[in-house]
């Protein structure tokens, strides 16, 4: 049997899944010589022109309520509408198990994920549902922001959605529609220094650059706070500075940090805060899965105490 791939549209209402699907199925036509078939899970101000849907043979079948998406359902929409491609645009208030436990019909791939964010009511949305708007966020392939301005901080707006999804590839697209392909942000650190001082505030940042720019940092110094892991069970002559962050919500707080090689490294107590200078290094590591990846050098570092916040924040 051929695979039927299935595109999944997240994000909450109004956000632009709808337009999304419109223009890839009927302005890049996308949906021309197959036959589709659009799940549509809610009702958004914008609609569907169902007569140009019909020329390019697609379908659209409501699924009212999270109940509603079942393996029994989606199996007669299968067997009635045979379709060659599916397009779900998921109802931004359920939650994402409703899908990803979902049994899909025999063939049925789930090939994208694209989220939708409405730039303008972003950041008022995240300080009130910070946890549900992330979970669409955290599978998806495209994060699309539109309604961007000169304003929008898409720096930010990158940061916050690489904590929890790293593999995510961002899209900024402008009030008229065009794409914004300037998504570079300054930096608040002097990249071009003698050595990189880094505060708790940029710590998350640096993180995250380094991460996606590692060639940026290679041979580079760096100096900041770091509280020590070091267990038993890491091999002599290895720890990892780093700090905890928090990603998501209280619940969702993890460590982060570079591995780091040093002689000195069993002078050093798990769970202790110093204040480290280090080198940063390209080398393959399993961390990396085979490939190049930092890895810090400590050339120096003293004991500190810990800070009023012991988090660190990515927004």
């Amino acid at each position: 049997m051929d695979e039927i791939p299935v595109y999944l549209f997240t994000g909450f209402m109004d956000s632009g899944k709808t337009s999304l699907i419109l223009e890839t199925l009927l302005g890049n036509e996308f949906g021309v010589g197959a036959k589709n078939l659009i799940l549509m899970c809610e009702d958004g101000d914008v609609e569907y022109d169902e007569e140009k849907l019909k020329e390019i043979n697609a379908d659209i079948i409501q699924v009212k309520s999270p109940e509603d998406f079942t393996e029994e359902n989606l199996k007669l929409c299968d067997l009635q509408y045979r379709p060659e491609q599916v397009f779900v645009e998921y109802n931004g208030t359920w939650e994402m198990s409703v899908f990803t436990e979902a049994k899909l019909p025999k063939g049925w791939v789930l090939v994208q994920s694209l989220a939708t964010v409405d730039a303008s009511t972003f950041e008022v949305y995240m300080a009130n549902m910070r946890a549900m708007i992330l979970e669409q966020l955290f599978q998806a392939d495209v994060v699309i922001f539109n309604r961007c301005t000169e304003d929008t901080p898409k720096g930010k707006f990158r940061r916050m959605v690489k904590a929890v999804n790293r593999k995510a590839q961002m899209v900024y697209e402008r009030e008229d529609g065009t794409i914004d392909n300037n998504d570079m942000e300054e930096l608040p650190y002097d990249i071009n220094s003698d050595c990189l001082d880094i505060t708790d505030e940029d710590y998350g940042l640096w993180y995250l650059d380094v991460l996606d720019n590692p060639k940026r940092y290679e041979g580079k110094k760096v100096h900041f706070l770091a509280k020590v892991y070091r267990p038993d069970k890491l091999k002599k002559g290895i720890f990892v500075p780093g700090r905890f962050a928090m990603t998501c919500c209280v619940e969702d707080i993890t460590f982060i940090g570079f591995k780091c090689k040093s002689e000195k490294a069993g002078q050093l107590e798990h769970k202790s805060w110093i204040e480290i200078t280090a080198q940063i290094k390209l080398e393959i590591a399993r961390e990396y899965k085979g490939r190049k990846g930092p890895v810090l050098y400590m050339l120096d570092y003293k004991p500190a105490k810990a800070p009023e916040d012991e988090l660190v924040y990515f927004s």
